[in-house]
Parts: C-alpha cells; sequence; structure tokens
C-alpha cells in the first residue's frame, strides 16, 4: 500500500496524527493553514477567544472580507472592524474589502501544493487545484485548527476521475465538473474524495483545475485534488512564488475506490437547470430560452482566464438589449491584469456592468432577478431563492457559454459562434500587489481586539439532557440545503447576533398567518422541552455555514433526524450540541409528522454502549410508533454532543502555557 498511494492518501498520510488509513475509519490531520470569510469568521474568531487562544498554531491564517462588501447598515462593517482588529491580535492575515474573493485570493498568493487547509467556507477545495488538501468546515473546527487541534475526519473514499483527450473549442472546464455531477449526483457522495489523473490533467491550466475543485464541493464531497505539476509550477512562477512548488503525484500502481473515466473530447457545454447544481442537460437541448440576466464571476469562474476569454468574444460586439450582463472579476490581481491588457475596455464598450471584486450576487447579495425571468450565471449554486427572487429561475453555465448567452439574449451554445475562441496562455508574470493584504504584525504589538456593539457574544450550548421530551418543530424533504435553514443574502449582516438570526430560521417555510418556525420553537423551549427537527435524503447540503446548527440551538432544537445528513453539517450539529440522528429504516419517514410528540429515556447510556436510539413518536392522531435510530458517532462525538458542544470540551485546549 505505502508503494501504490494516491494523491489524497500521501496527503492524509503525511499529515496524520491519529487513525488508520482505511476508508471509512476515523483519522487526524495536522492542519497547515486555514482560510476564513467574513459571513463566517466572526464567529468562528469569537469562538477562538472563547477557547483562550493567544496565537494561531498554524503555519499561516488568512481573514478575508468578500461576503458582506455591499455594508447595508452598519453591522457589516462593524464586523469588518472586529475581524482587522482580533485577527492583528492573534496573529492572521487579513485580507481588506475590495481585494477578491477568499478562493481565487488564496489560490493566488497563498496556497501551497502539499499542504493541508480547512476554510469556513464550503468551497474552500478550490485550492485542491493547486495540489492542496482542502476542506470545507464549520467555523468552529476551523477555529480549533487555528488552535492547533489536529482536524478529525473521516478517511475518505477516493474515486479516481481519468482524463483523457482535450477539451474541444467552446467546451470549459465547468463543463468538467457539470458532467462529473451529473453523474455523481449531489447526495449519496458523503465520505469520498476526488482525484482527478490521467494525460487529459496537463490540458489543463491552474485557474481550470480549481474550477472544477471548487465546484465539486456541490458533489458533497469531503474534497477534489489535481496533481501538483510542471504547470503548477508555472503558475506559481508567474505568482513570483515558485519556490512554493513541489511535484505532488499518485504512485504509478496508485489504487482508488473507485474509477470514472471521462474523454474530454466527447465532451459538450452542459447547464444545470433550476434548482439543484446536479439538475444537468447540454446546452443544445434547452437553448433559445430568452434570458434578461447575465453575470460572470463568483469563485467558481472569476480567474484571469476566463475573464480573459469573456473580454475576447466581447470584442467589437453589444450585449443584446434584452439581457444585462453583470461581471465580477474575482481578485484585484484580476481586474488590474483586466485594466492594463485591454479587457476591461473590452467590456466596458460591450455594455457590461463591472461589479466588485466579492462574493456579491452568488450569496444573494443584490443583482436578483426579475420575477419570473430566467438569469443564467457562472456560480455553482442555484437553490432555490439563492438569487433573492422567490421562484427563480437560475441556469449555471461556463463563461463561454455564459458570454455567447448575453450577446444574443436567449441560452446560447457557443459553439454556435462563428469565429473561433482565442489561445489564452498563462501570463509570465501576473501583477504582484499585495497592498491590500495586512500581515500580522508581531506578538509584542498586538493591538487591542476592538468590538463594536453589534458583536455579539459566542453560543452558550447547554449540555444534552438525560431524556428527550421533545416536539417535531418542522418535518423538511429531501435535499434540505443550510440555505433553507439559514437564509443569506440581506440576513448575512445578522450573523454576529445570534438572538437576531435566530428569528429566520427556516423562513422560507414560513406561512403566512401562521406562528413561525422561530415562534413554535422558542414556545417548546420555554416549556422546557426540547425541539426535533425531520427531514429525508441530503439534509444540510451546500454552504458551511454553523449558524444552521448555531440557531436551531440557541432556539431549542436538540435532535435532528433525517434519512441522511450531509458532512459537515453534521459536524456542525455535534460542534454545537445537536444530535445527529438517522432513520435506521427510511421508511419510518413517513411515521413522524409535524407537531408529533417524541420521548426517549437512556440517551446518554445508549450512545456510550454504541445501541440503537429508539425514540417514542406520539403522533396527533394519539397513536404511539417506535422509530428506531442510528447515529455512527465516534467516542469523541458522543462526549461532545452530551458536554453541550465542542466549546463546552475545548475552551482551555488551545490556551498558550
Amino acid at each position: 500500500m505505502a508503494d501504490s498511494r494516491n494523491i489524497i492518501t500521501k496527503l492524509i498520510a503525511s499529515h496524520r496524527t491519529d487513525g488508520q488509513l482505511v476508508a471509512g475509519n476515523t483519522v487526524s490531520i495536522r492542519i497547515d493553514q486555514t482560510l476564513l470569510q467574513d459571513a463566517t469568521g466572526t464567529m468562528a474568531f469569537l469562538e477562538l477567544e472563547a477557547m483562550g487562544v493567544d496565537r494561531v498554531k498554524t503555519e499561516l491564517s488568512v481573514q478575508y472580507i468578500d461576503h458582506n462588501t455591499s455594508q447595508f447598515g452598519p453591522e457589516n462593517q462593524n464586523d469588518h472592524i472586529y475581524l482587522q482588529s482580533v485577527a492583528a491580535a492573534k496573529g492572521a492575515y487579513f485580507s481588506r474589502p475590495g481585494n477578491g474573493i477568499c478562493h481565487q485570493v488564496h489560490l493566488e498568493r497563498f496556497g501551497v501544493p502539499g499542504k493541508t487547509m480547512l476554510g469556513s467556507d464550503s468551497h474552500t477545495p478550490t485550492n485542491g487545484g493547486l495540489g492542496m488538501l482542502a476542506i470545507g468546515a464549520g467555523g468552529l473546527d476551523v477555529a480549533s485548527a487555528m488552535g492547533g487541534v489536529p482536524f478529525t475526519m473521516t478517511m475518505p473514499k477516493v474515486i479516481g476521475v481519468k482524463l483523457t483527450g482535450e477539451l474541444p473549442d467552446w467546451v470549459a472546464a465547468k463543463d468538467i465538473v457539470l458532467y462529473v455531477l451529473s453523474k455523481l449526483g449531489t447526495q449519496g457522495n458523503v465520505g469520498c474524495a476526488l482525484e482527478y489523473f490521467g494525460p487529459g490533467v496537463k490540458t489543463l491550466s491552474v485557474p481550470e483545475r480549481a474550477t472544477i475543485t471548487n465546484m465539486g464541493a456541490e458533489l458533497g464531497v469531503t474534497t477534489s485534488v489535481f496533481p501538483s505539476d510542471e504547470i503548477t509550477r508555472e503558475f506559481l512562477r508567474a505568482e513570483e512564488r515558485e519556490q512554493d512548488w513541489q511535484s505532488l503525484e499518485a504512485d504509478a500502481d496508485a489504487e482508488y475506490d473507485e474509477i470514472m473515466e471521462i474523454d474530454l473530447s466527447s465532451l459538450e457545454p452542459l447547464v444545470s437547470c433550476p434548482s439543484s447544481p446536479g439538475n444537468v442537460a447540454r446546452v443544445s437541448e434547452i437553448e433559445g430560452m430568452p434570458v434578461t440576466q447575465v453575470i460572470i464571476g463568483s469563485c467558481t469562474n472569476s480567474s484571469l482566464k476566463d475573464m480573459s476569454t469573456v473580454a475576447n468574444l466581447l470584442t467589437g460586439k453589444q450585449v443584446a438589449p434584452s439581457s444585462s450582463l453583470c461581471i465580477a472579476p474575482g481578485s484585484r490581481q484580476v481586474l488590474q491584469m483586466l485594466a492594463r491588457n485591454g479587457g476591461l475596455e473590452q467590456m466596458f464598450s460591450a455594455g457590461a456592468r463591472i461589479l466588485e471584486s466579492a462574493c456579491g450576487p452568488c450569496i444573494g447579495q443584490g443583482l436578483s432577478p426579475a420575477s419570473d425571468t430566467v438569469t443564467v450565471r457562472t456560480f455553482n449554486r442555484n437553490f432555490p431563492g439563492r438569487t433573492g427572487t422567490s421562484g427563480d429561475q437560475c441556469y449555471l453555465v461556463s463563461a463561454e457559454t455564459a458570454a455567447a448567452t448575453a450577446l444574443n439574449g436567449n441560452l446560447t451554445d457557443p459553439r454556435r459562434l462563428e469565429e473561433k475562441p482565442v489561445q489564452w496562455d498563462m501570463p509570465e508574470r501576473f501583477v504582484i500587489d499585495d497592498s491590500m493584504i495586512i500581515d500580522p504584525p508581531s506578538p509584542e504589538k498586538a493591538p487591542e481586539i476592538v468590538r463594536p456593539p453589534t458583536i455579539g457574544a459566542p453560543p452558550e450550548p447547554s449540555r444534552f439532557p438525560t431524556s428527550l421530551d421533545g416536539e417535531v418543530l418542522i418535518k423538511a424533504g429531501d435535499k434540505i440545503t443550510t440555505d433553507h435553514i439559514m437564509p443569506a443574502g440581506t440576513y448575512l449582516k445578522l450573523r454576529s447576533n445570534i438572538e437576531a438570526y435566530s428569528k429566520v430560521v427556516f423562513s422560507c417555510f414560513n406561512e403566512e398567518g401562521e406562528p413561525t418556525f422561530a415562534e413554535k420553537a422558542a414556545r417548546v423551549r420555554d416549556e422546557g422541552r426540547h425541539g426535533v427537527i425531520v427531514a429525508g435524503e441530503s439534509y444540510g447540503q451546500g454552504s458551511s455555514r454553523e449558524h444552521a446548527a448555531i440557531c436551531p440551538m440557541h432556539l431549542g432544537v436538540r435532535v435532528v433526524l433525517a434519512i441522511s445528513i450531509e458532512r459537515i453539517h453534521r459536524s456542525n450539529l455535534i460542534n454545537f450540541g445537536i444530535l445527529p440522528l438517522t432513520f435506521s429504516n427510511p421508511r419510518d419517514y413517513d411515521e413522524i409528522e409535524q407537531g408529533d410528540k417524541v420521548i426517549a429515556t437512556g440517551i446518554h447510556e445508549n450512545l456510550r454502549e454504541n445501541a440503537s436510539i429508539v425514540l417514542e413518536v406520539r403522533r396527533n392522531d394519539n397513536t404511539t410508533v417506535q422509530v428506531e435510530c442510528s447515529h455512527a458517532l465516534s467516542e469523541s462525538d458522543i462526549e461532545t454532543v452530551l458536554a453541550g458542544g465542542r466549546l463546552n470540551t475545548v475552551q482551555t485546549a488551545g490556551k498558550d502555557s
């Protein structure tokens, strides 16, 4: 085995602190780098403070400001002021607003092949395009890593994706990952990781590889990784970071748990249709529908390669009068390069609107589409309502397809364009200007932490009850995302205030004239009972936002019972003392309804003895049914849940002596 390892196994082995390298086993790894963004970073740093950590223990930690840059009201800049001061006090780098999207900037300026990274954003695997083991996690897991605590995970089953051939004209890296999504779907991939190999890898630049690893998050896998080869070295050389390069490839006889083969030459432009990234179709099958809005950007498709392709395609043309084209370069570096090479002028002249180098509309921060219209975006998610418009019709495509669509005013297969695509070559040198990245001062010069009035306190979970006296607050269906649980958009500014943000838990399911989810949960909590959430398959898809666990916990939720639960959200539930259970028999999902009472005794003992949890469900029709549940928790997970969450178990773990 030692002589036939794939890259992912090599990376885990070189950072392992505990556990066996067997798929499905629990393994702990040392984390080299961490990444925080402002929508999740405030709570993570509050948690780091609560742990008593004086200084981050990682090789490198970076706090980015890229989500809440529109600053509606004082809350967002209050967060930014706090984050700048606490990053300096704790020894983290600080990327200022306007410097760019965290994943794009990290790829450019900080990512290092062979290193591990944990980020409080589900698209952290973007840097797997550099040959990093980059994993998305909840803020508390990242805070713990910053405090020097190894990250505990399930050793993934490694799916090898063998690439052969070369992409045809107008077919893009986005189409590769959309093809993978069409085959593997968005659920059922928990405990897996993807590793790309084969001769086709050599045809893809680092920005293209990063597009693929970025959107791999929608598969629900732990991470996606490419080799670090001469193409990686060329990219780092252009970033004046060649010293960070190292070769990293799978052994010649490396083994994979599964292998998926893709002939790149056989692919064509693809599209994710509403309202799931996995709802993939050929553009040629559905093209022609009128499109009123096109947006090019996000951490998936905002590199210089994407932007240059779009600028060349727009040259000498005009955006269709019936469409609006908005473009958001992914970083200040990309924007500077476009300004110098004429690409920005090409975009302006074609009628494009240039947005800030930030997440913006990808997380519902502005540019919501009109009612009953189609919006086409190069983003990674098209969950219902994520655009900020109820009943939205959001389609996800490559930058090439998006630009062609903007020019025609309807969804267009770019292969119908008359011209050939302009070849993009890696520049010899990127523009290097790190003036908007603030280095941490030395410990003796660490400033006081500034805490504006809208910054709340970290959550204070209570110990798990010895017996459960619960009520089903909601019965949800399949593929419930963290956007469903905790809406983003204009609500993001509330993330530093748990009391205020908790009022919009599951607000998308509230019915006019009926008590809201938050009101029902608060009633049950105030009666001294416990809230229970019931859901179908793939509960907790999407964003890593730990508020989807913190806010329900604040409202008294103690159990989530689902057919299946996604990896990051399951960890977040454990971290905040909510017991994640799955139906031993999925058909029992039909036996429970909203409003049912749920009773259980002996939970502590059953968990510690690794026995099944049996819930007594007293239904609204006065009948009773027994529902057997599984948990698959490790000993550490069990003690964390019973303690009421990780903050109750590790507050002194990272303290300096």
